[in-house]
């Protein structure tokens, strides 16, 4: 074949290869980097006249040239990205070439980069030797490389170079997403995670990369709103889409790219802009809209594509972590803080300057509980929510608001804003609640931050003290905390606790002071009472401790002790012989509305064989008439087990007659503040004696206790009264002393008899 006809031929084949490469000829693509090493200037000229108007995989190509073995090394130590080395065997020493090859391959570490041998003088390093040791890609000499087999041979080299880059790339790739992975999911919140996504993109494509990320917040009839997808990230170029919906966005083009792949769940390459969709567990799903400025390969795209499989598993989990962090710190109902959150905001305002001026307040709904009992808890709720938006349209964007309880919303904020008034203010105007109006008032606690030296916890408990003294006040009030309910409320508590020691460890003992016939000053039964004796030695007032046992509902296990402490003498004294003689037990409110009371009165009977008509349940007239209508019931099942009922302290409630008949109960007791009016001053106790007859006109017993003097004996003898308990004829005394005090011989002086234990 003749030179000219190769050279037609040559072209031909590049022109076919030219045209079936260049699908992107508007795109400018980085060109081929061949290095031509010869130290014969005329072979640089013939290298590039033959292919230097010429592209391969549809970009061209560039030279660098080195002369020398020496100046090749100084070039290749910092030009990059060279695909293809031209190198000359023999040049200033006969294996100059060759030992290039191995500073190329072990010094410099360049693996990818393709080498062609080129000789003109064979015999010097034979072929199959070279690529035997030498880790070369190509062995030719210069005479058989026509024009079109130094374009094949450049050809092939170049694709090899591109794949072994494509499988670098590959790996490299891949260890990053690994990386980007597991940074990614290491953020905290889904702001952070999209911020991050961004940077990772621009870093795996190796250039920076503009664009922005909008969650999905809900979708419509399986159709996508743009209107619900917001921009929640975004690179500097696009900052104003920041907090915008989609449908803000002017630019109908890449509206219908993120609405495309949000529909389709799929990643969507365009020649201007690429939209990824990342895809969690949940509904909440994460699109992202980047500008694209040059060609995305195939190798992107792969490694984009595996990207977005790797990190939808990292969204996964910073939504796990998010609904993980909205349930710890947020309330489900309401959507304000929760008490942790509170107590974090408050500790951080206790650390700034901001806590000079603050006032933190506890807001409690009034009757809340029977709105919710008689309108059903669905509407509670409503109402609930309701009570926060007004909140918060009011203190919402100056103050701090948290629902920490039920029916109890917390407001910290500046003194001048966080005010009783203000607050009230709130409630003036009926709630709106399911086409229902609904009038509300609030009590509140506050407390003055300013000077305080506790901690958060402590600041929360401190309020919610000076709330219950407002509640205990009146409803619809306000207390601010002081000290000294601190003092008082950690008092009750550290009696609490040293109650329920002293209960454990049987520090706690039943006493039983004697009843008498006034007339005769036989003993016809005692009331049974509880004392307490601390480690100290000394007796803590009744009046002290009844009432934290109440508050703490120690009481019911208490009482059911006493009660079961008092059948036992009981039946013991029956035993001695005084078979006539009965034991009065105070219930109490708690103790008797408990649902095993009446279980357990008849497993005391039982088990003690005390006997029952000589067993007599004092309970308070306030008791009797809280609830008249299951007393009733409850007394009816009592009387079944043949117990007698008293009514203590009768006559400082507020009875009703009708109900007392209905009770049906033994006994009533006058309480002692109505037995002191009989002295020689103020009279002769008209309310004494109107209780006396009453309980004649009902035909019920009637007792006095607290009778201290004979005037007062006598006088309530002579209004009827022939029962009573007091200093007069005994205190209350121990099991052993009480029976020694029953042995005594009759008419002995009852005075002097032993003074058994204080009140």
């Amino acid at each position: 074949m003749s030179d000219l006809n190769q050279a037609n031929d040559d072209a031909l084949i590049f022109m076919d290869e030219q045209t079936a490469e260049s699908n992107h000829p508007q795109i400018v693509r980085p060109s081929w980097r061949i290095m031509i090493i010869d130290d014969d200037p005329d072979v640089h000229s013939a290298t590039m006249f033959a292919l230097g108007n010429l592209e391969i995989q549809n970009r061209s190509l560039s030279f660098l040239h080195a002369y020398s073995a020496q100046e090749a090394r100084d070039i290749l130590a910092r030009e990059p990205d060279i695909a293809v080395i031209l190198l000359d065997v023999v040049m200033e020493q006969e294996d100059a070439g060759l030992n290039l090859v191995n500073y190329v391959r072990k010094n410099l570490g360049l693996i990818d980069v393709r080498i062609i041998l080129r000789t003109g003088q064979p015999g010097y390093a034979p072929e199959i030797d070279a690529i035997r040791d030498y880790d070369i890609n190509d062995y030719k000499t210069k005479s058989e490389l026509t024009r079109t087999k130094l374009y094949t041979t450049v050809t092939s080299a170049i694709r090899s170079y591109e794949q072994i880059c494509s499988i670098s790339a590959n790996q490299r790739g891949l260890e990053y997403i690994v990386n980007a992975s597991a940074e990614l999911m290491s953020q905290k919140g889904l702001q952070n995670f999209s911020h991050g996504v961004l940077q990772q993109i621009s870093s795996l494509l190796g250039r920076k990369v503009e664009g922005f990320v909008c969650n999905q917040l809900e979708s419509i009839g399986g159709e996508t709103e743009l209107a619900s997808l917001l921009v929640i990230a975004a690179s500097p170029d696009f900052a104003a889409y920041t907090q915008k919906t989609v449908d803000k966005i002017d630019d109908s083009e890449v509206q219908e790219l993120i609405a495309e792949s949000i529909t389709n769940k799929a990643n969507l390459y365009q020649a201007s802009h690429i939209a990824l969709h990342f895809e969690s567990g949940s509904q909440n799903h994460l699109t992202v809209l980047l500008k694209t400025n040059l060609e995305v390969t195939d190798l992107d795209k792969r490694l984009l594509e595996v990207f977005c499989s790797n990190i939808s598993v990292g969204l996964n989990n910073v939504m796990l972590t998010s609904r993980l962090h909205q349930y710890a710190y947020f309330d489900p109902l309401t959507g304000l803080a929760n008490r942790l959150k509170l107590l974090q905001t408050l500790n951080e305002t206790l650390q700034s300057p901001l806590k000079d001026r603050s006032v933190l307040s506890l807001i409690d709904i009034d009757h809340f509980a029977e709105t919710n009992d008689a309108l059903g808890h669905q509407f509670g709720d409503m109402l609930l929510c309701s009570v926060a938006k007004r909140l918060l349209d009011n203190f919402g964007t100056s103050c701090h608001l948290a629902r920490v309880g039920g029916d109890t919303f917390a407001l910290l904020g500046d003194e001048e804003l966080v005010t009783p008034i203000k607050i009230s203010q709130i409630f003036q105007h009926a709630f709106d609640v399911d086409h229902q109006e609904v009038q509300l008032s609030s009590t509140t606690g506050l407390i003055r931050l300013g000077g305080y030296e506790g901690g958060g916890s402590d600041a929360l408990k401190d309020t919610n003290i000076a709330l219950k003294r407002a509640k205990a006040h009146q409803r619809a009030s306000h207390s601010y905390f002081t000290l000294d309910m601190g003092v008082e409320i950690r008092e009750r508590v550290r009696m609490m606790h040293a109650l329920r020691a002293a209960f454990e460890n049987e520090r706690l003992f039943v006493v039983y002071q004697p009843q008498v016939d006034m007339r005769t000053t036989t003993p016809v039964g005692a009331e049974a009472l509880l004392r307490w004796k601390n480690e100290e030695g000394q007796f803590v007032p009744p009046d002290q401790f009844i009432p934290i046992a109440e508050y703490s509902g120690l009481i019911v296990d208490i009482g059911e002790w006493v009660l079961r402490s008092a059948c036992f003498e009981l039946q013991h004294l029956h035993q001695l012989g005084y078979t006539d003689f009965k034991m009065a037990v105070n219930v109490s409110q708690a103790q008797f509305s408990h649902p095993q009371f009446l279980q357990s009165l008849e497993r005391a009977l039982v088990e003690t064989k005390a006997p029952a008509n000589c067993l007599e349940l004092e309970i308070t007239e306030s008791m009797a008439m809280n609830d008249p209508e299951m007393l009733i019931k409850t007394l009816l099942h009592i009387k079944q087990f043949g117990v007698q009922i008293s009514i203590d302290d009768f006559g400082t409630g507020f009875s009703s007659l009708s109900h007392l008949q209905r009770l049906n109960v033994d006994k009533l007791k006058i309480d002692r503040a109505f037995v002191n009016e009989i002295n020689d001053k103020s009279g002769e106790g008209s309310i004494a004696k109107m209780i006396v007859q009453l309980s004649q006109s009902l035909n019920i017993k009637v007792i006095a206790e607290g009778v201290e003097t004979k005037l007062q004996a006598d006088t309530l003898m002579s209004f009827g009264c022939h029962l009573a308990q007091g200093y007069l004829y005994a205190r209350p005394q121990t099991q052993l002393d009480l029976r020694a005090w029953l042995a005594q011989e009759p008419g002995q002086d009852l005075i002097h008899l032993p003074r058994g234990l204080p009140v």
